[in-house]
């Protein structure tokens, strides 16, 4: 069967915004592009309200997809697109849509005079219980966004991408997160930054005032660790071009950080089997609200 990149839409900027990013990556990996809109039926009380009636029900539940489908085929000629109209509880259907998908794109809002995102219950709720890779676009992306600006300084999505980040934890790498991230840099032809934020063990802090040497020493054994981590990556990916980055500190921080230069910032995120609770690391849940590219979330065992 062949996967669908698949987009949740419900009308609003940031879900356009995760649509036209779905679109633009569905080019890139050659596959056709799904449009998901979820309908949660309300009350009978409720919807014999005069704002919610039959007309403003088959809006939600018929023109907006299909509105947005058409649009995006004319935005991006050649490109197959779907649309599939569920009913039930949103972040339920939007993560068994996901389940035969790609990736799964939604949009995240944006916080006025904070950088980054505001993720909502629903999109917290589908990353923290899809097993496939979700990506969060933040209301009004664009494609010049994920591209470096021109040689006068003017925004162009004809210029090489930025670079694609990865937090990577080199003491329990995954495979599956090591790989997104590596094929999402392949096929930008972007530069991957490779960034491990670790901190000293506590009972390390007393032994640093007596041995000058031991911060040195700690250091060169993260970054060995990185180096070896990637190293069969770098072989089966041997035209991307890798730049590693160990530091000590705050592994969250400094992927915020560095989300202002990124067309793409790819984390991590362990499965667990329990059906209750939001099971996103802290470091991943940060990102996920500060950081201001488009983040993926790639669940692993």
């Amino acid at each position: 069967m062949v996967r669908t990149v698949v987009a949740g839409i419900d009308g609003s900027p940031e879900s356009r915004a995760a649509a036209e990013w779905a679109a633009r990556e569905a080019k890139l990996r050659g596959l056709p592009l799904k449009i998901v809109h979820v309908w949660e039926p309300v009350s009978d009380p409720v919807a014999q309200a005069p704002l919610l009636g039959a007309e403003t029900q088959q809006h939600w539940t018929e023109r907006v997809p299909r509105e947005a489908a058409e649009g995006l085929r004319l935005r991006h000629p050649g490109l197959e697109v779907s649309v599939e109209q569920l009913t039930g509880r949103p972040a339920e259907a939007l993560t068994k849509a996901a389940e035969d998908a790609e990736l799964l794109a939604l949009g995240s809002r944006g916080l006025s005079g904070i950088g980054g995102f505001m993720v909502g219950s629903v999109g917290l709720s589908v990353v923290a219980h899809a097993e496939r890779p979700v990506i969060l676009v933040r209301a009004g992306e664009q494609a010049a966004d994920e591209h470096e600006a021109d040689p006068v300084g003017i925004p162009s999505a004809a210029t090489p991408y930025r670079p694609v980040v990865l937090g990577l934890d080199p003491t329990g790498p995954d495979d599956s997160v090591i790989e997104f991230a590596f094929d999402a840099a392949a096929r930008r032809s972007a530069v991957l930054r490779v960034i491990n934020g670790w901190s000293l063990p506590p009972y390390y802090v007393y032994g640093l005032s007596a041995d000058v040497g031991l911060y040195d020493e700690i250091a060169r054994q993260q970054a060995a660790a990185l180096a070896e981590a990637l190293r069969p990556w770098r072989r089966k990916y041997p035209d991307v071009q890798v730049v590693e980055e160990s530091r000590s500190g705050s592994a969250a921080d400094f992927l915020v950080d560095v989300s202002s230069g990124a067309s793409l910032v790819v984390v991590g995120r362990r499965i667990r089997r329990n059906p209750f609770g939001t099971h996103i690391g802290p470091v991943t849940h940060a990102v996920l609200h500060h950081a201001t590219a488009p983040v993926a979330v790639v669940a692993h065992d």
